[in-house]
């Protein structure tokens, strides 16, 4: 009698179980896409991202990469509030933009929403860049997808916010160049596989304690991605950026789900430039008068000349004022390089 019923019920919840992933299969309607899960979004830019397909349908797989889009965009909202009420003409760059999508839909809840602004998209695939232009042609104009290297593509002198998400490896670092160079007001940061800092730990000299840390292939991976990132924020808060580290919702799944913003309030930060030197110091990676070494990761090694690329820009007219809008907050913003 008790097999009996323990069967039963084995089978209602097995029916239950199917009737749940059943339901979780069922393709997005286009209306639930457009208007509940990327509220902004033409159907067009929907069609471009894959999201929707050219019938109207959608896949299971949308819901992801809509909540993923969704909290990135989220993210970046106070940063994009604030570049597109102080500049007449906004300019966010996407260093390693892929297939496009966050900067498509970017592109309709601000630019295409206050009909103001460029956005720029890099990336060093032709395949990529051929699909996303064919995508984007007619409904576009202020969108500009170009093939190249994030080092070397030409940019406006003064750009607003500088985007790197899932830049694998030193294209995070790239981007972070170009940003200080071009005195950009934001960064929004997504780094991917870096195995840079995990080689030049190999060659520190550290013998101690300390560099048990790293001594083994497999911490050495981790730590390494772990020092990465932690030198990318000071280097950022350096030259005068508050940085906020954060995750990202959607991308649990990923270990590459690290989000670095950082805003403008300044030139420089003396006290971050020292923990700087004294953290690569520390691992084996900067010489002890803070001299280069030959394994000193890449990004430390260009700063100086980055530094020097960026006082070189001057503003045109348009940003003069509204940079000075910005510099009667620096005293007080500047605090937050410190907190952060």
């Amino acid at each position: 009698m008790g097999g009996a019923m323990m069967g039963k019920r084995k089978q209602r919840d097995q029916s239950k179980s199917v009737s749940a992933q059943s339901s979780k299969r069922q393709p997005l309607s286009p209306k639930q896409v457009q208007s509940e899960l990327m509220e902004g979004v033409t159907v067009e830019t929907l069609i471009a991202l894959g999201v929707l397909t050219q019938k109207g349908g959608a896949s299971p797989s949308a819901r992801r990469k809509v909540k993923q889009v969704n909290h990135l965009l989220k993210q970046m909202s106070s940063a994009l509030s604030d570049i597109f009420n102080r500049y007449d003409d906004p300019i966010i760059v996407d260093m390693g933009a892929g297939r496009a999508t966050v900067s498509l839909a970017l592109y309709d809840r601000w630019i295409r929403a206050h009909g103001k602004g460029q956005l720029i998209a890099i990336e060093s695939r032709p395949e990529l860049v051929q699909k996303v232009k064919q995508a984007t042609q007619d409904n576009y104009p202020r969108f500009h997808m170009i093939e190249g290297s994030a080092l070397k593509v030409e940019l406006p002198k003064r750009v607003h916010l500088v985007l790197g998400l899932h830049a694998c490896d030193l294209a995070t670092d790239y981007a972070i160049a170009r940003g200080i160079t071009h005195k950009a007001d934001y960064f929004s940061l997504v780094p991917c596989c870096q195995a840079e800092f995990a080689q030049a730990l190999k060659q520190s000299q550290r013998k101690d304690a300390l560099s048990n840390l790293w001594s083994s292939a497999h911490h050495r991976r981790e730590f390494g991605a772990h020092l990465t990132n932690v030198v990318r924020t000071q280097v950022l808060k350096s030259v005068g950026y508050a940085v906020t580290v954060t995750e990202l919702t959607g991308w649990e799944h990923s270990m590459k789900n690290e989000l670095i913003l950082g805003r403008r309030v300044g030139r420089y930060h003396e006290q971050s430039k020292t923990d700087l030197n004294h953290l690569l110091q520390e691992a084996g990676l900067l010489g002890t008068e803070g001299e280069h070494l030959e394994h000193s990761p890449w990004l430390i090694k260009e700063l100086p000349k980055l530094i020097a690329q960026r006082d070189e820009v001057q503003p045109n007219q348009d940003t003069q004022q509204q940079d000075a809008q910005q510099q009667d907050t620096q005293q007080q913003s500047a605090k937050q390089v410190d907190n952060s």
